[in-house]
């Protein structure tokens, strides 16, 4: 039986839901697996359904063995560079997190890739139901203008932590409306490409004790259509979707009730689909990555230019 020697460094909340539907995507399948984690010692304990799946825990760097089949990088975002750059010959491929990193300003010679290596960068909006209605059922060359909404309260994110104390509070850490919800953007350039023009205007304004910015506004200019985003930390109501205007109708892609509205016909297709039910396609479609059934659809030059629109604009 083929055995997927895993690693995951950091384990907090999103490296937990990786590491559980890796094990379920991986037992799906047939194969054995033995997954390791790298701690840094200031997280809380491992619970027990996380704990059981793991087979060692490690504390530095020097401890960690090099033959991993694959590294999964879920630790804070201002850290991906550093991690990837230090355990990239640990390593034959790597799931890292969105945001890809903080910043645009790398140099990827010096992460010292392997050719033939797959370098997958999470974005697992893309797997849902709604937006693959809308990249396959719908034609998106209608669109006159769209229109993208993220709106959620932070201190609701993780329940159990302090707000003040997560990286998304901080902007020296990767945290910010404009790049913590990448999301919006990700999805954006995979339905429609590419914007040629963006305007961005961001700040703190709500009274969340944060340093990073709480809203971000975008319009963005593509050759025969606009795009409308809004993200922010400070709605007390979760909203997620995204509103296309065409000559026909107006569809709204609710990514929060996993439904498609048209609003003009009044037709409703509802999917009924969970959070955890795109995260493990995504899961499943990185596995089909590295084994070669599936193409890298988002590397790290592609997450680059993603995260630039999103956090530079063009």
């Amino acid at each position: 039986m083929e055995l997927f020697k895993i690693c995951m460094i950091g384990m907090g909340s999103i490296g937990a839901r990786h590491l559980k539907n890796i094990v379920a995507v991986l037992k799906e399948q047939g194969k054995a697996y033995a997954i390791d984690v790298v701690r840094s010692g200031n997280g809380k304990e491992l619970d027990g359904d996380v704990a059981e799946h793991v087979n060692q825990i490690f504390w530095s760097y020097d401890e960690v063995p090099d033959d991993y089949d694959v590294i999964f990088v879920t630790n804070p975002t201002h850290l991906h560079f550093e991690t990837v750059q230090q355990f990239v010959k640990k390593t034959k491929h790597m799931f890292i997190e969105k945001p890809v990193f903080h910043t645009t300003e790398v140099l990827l010679d010096e992460l010292r890739l392997k050719c033939g290596s797959v370098y997958y960068v999470a974005c697992p909006l893309r797997y849902t139901d709604v937006i693959q209605y809308l990249k396959y059922q719908c034609n998106l060359k209608n669109a006159f203008s769209v229109r993208s909404i993220c709106s959620s309260y932070l201190p609701e994110w993780r329940p159990g932590q302090d707000y003040r104390d997560s990286y998304s509070a901080h902007k020296d850490q990767g945290g910010g409306a404009s790049i913590d919800l990448i999301h919006e953007w990700d999805y954006l350039c995979y339905l429609f490409g590419e914007p040629e023009q963006v305007f961005n205007l961001q700040g703190t304004i709500s009274n969340l004790e944060i340093d990073s910015d709480d809203l971000s506004l975008y319009i963005a200019k593509y050759a025969n259509m606009t795009v409308e985003v809004h993200l922010d930390y400070f709605g007390r109501k979760t909203i997620r979707e995204i509103q296309i205007f065409t000559d026909e109708d107006t569809i709204v892609g609710d990514l929060t009730k996993s439904e498609i509205r048209y609003l003009k016909s009044g037709k409703i297709i509802s999917f009924g689909e969970q959070r955890n039910d795109f995260q493990r396609k995504e899961i499943s479609h990185f596995f089909d990555i590295i084994e070669g059934r599936s193409p890298n659809d988002n590397d790290i030059l592609k997450a680059i230019r993603t995260l630039q629109v999103a956090k530079e604009g063009k």
